[in-house]
């Protein structure tokens, strides 16, 4: 008011303000659900936690669970929704691991001159789900749609390194009943710790391998890709260079699926 005459806001101000305060209520929503996702919590613990009033926080959490995107339970609290596993079932189906992947794969074929390879567990067996090529004129015998051992192949074992001594013994006594049992868990104990697996010539006689599996959202081991080459071209001391690029690969396409790399496996 100026002069005792109310000066009225033009249209693009009041726009301009209700999108910052539509913009403000989306954030706090999101962040009431990210605090819940963590567990379930009371209103109370809600305000505390993020800082605002109990009355706002009270409108949020309210507006969220009125649209089944929270639950409200006696004692315990807020908890997670309905419609955001009916989400999540959607965005699961949304994404397509080979066509999520592809970029990545591409990128990691021109910058290290090598055959990428992306695949998934298939009952006791590796799944071939896209190969790209790389720079070097050599033949690598893989194909998209083959299945191959777990045990021998790098992308295999990049599979399995989530399980422990009884399941790689299980499987290696039925893929190579007369293998080094307690060598092959021991350097399975080691892939396991460091991230990444090795083919050390195991499948292809002169061929070698680098690979790190991929994560979905949840944490799990979803599939697993693999850098392979000549063994003139992956000596010990590249293999282990090229180990970092490959699980960083690994797990930028994890963080594409949904999975953070800060969270513990």
């Amino acid at each position: 008011m100026r002069g005792g005459v109310t000066v009225n806001k033009i249209p693009e101000m009041r726009m301009a303000e209700t999108r910052l305060a539509g913009s403000q209520t989306l954030v706090r929503g999101l962040a009431v659900m990210e605090m819940v996702a963590r567990e379930p919590m009371t209103l109370g613990a809600l305000a505390t936690r993020l800082g605002l009033a109990r009355s706002t926080t009270h409108r949020v959490a309210s507006s969220l669970a009125n649209l089944g995107y929270l639950v409200l339970t006696p004692r315990s609290g807020y908890r997670l929704g309905p419609k955001l596993l009916h989400l999540g079932a959607q965005a699961q189906r949304q994404f397509d691991v080979v066509q999520v992947a592809r970029p990545r794969l591409e990128a990691l074929a021109h910058e290290s001159g090598d055959t990428v390879h992306l695949g998934v567990r298939s009952g006791d067996q590796a799944l071939y789900l896209d190969k790209i090529p790389g720079n070097r004129r050599i033949e690598i015998s893989s194909r998209v749609g083959e299945r191959q051992p777990l045990t021998t192949t790098g992308l295999g074992k990049a599979l399995l390194i989530d399980g422990d001594k009884d399941q790689w013994s299980a499987l290696l006594d039925v893929e190579q009943p007369d293998g080094d049992r307690d060598l092959w868990c021991r350097r399975m104990t080691a892939y396991a710790v460091a991230g990444y697996a090795f083919d050390l010539e195991e499948n292809e006689d002169r061929i070698r391998c680098v690979a790190a599996p991929i994560r979905s959202a949840g944490g799990s081991i979803t599939g697993a890709i693999s850098v392979s080459s000549a063994a003139q071209y992956l000596d010990d001391e590249r293999m282990n260079a090229l180990a970092a690029e490959v699980r960083a690969t690994a797990s930028a396409i994890s963080a594409d699926l949904g999975w953070f790399p800060t969270q513990e496996v």
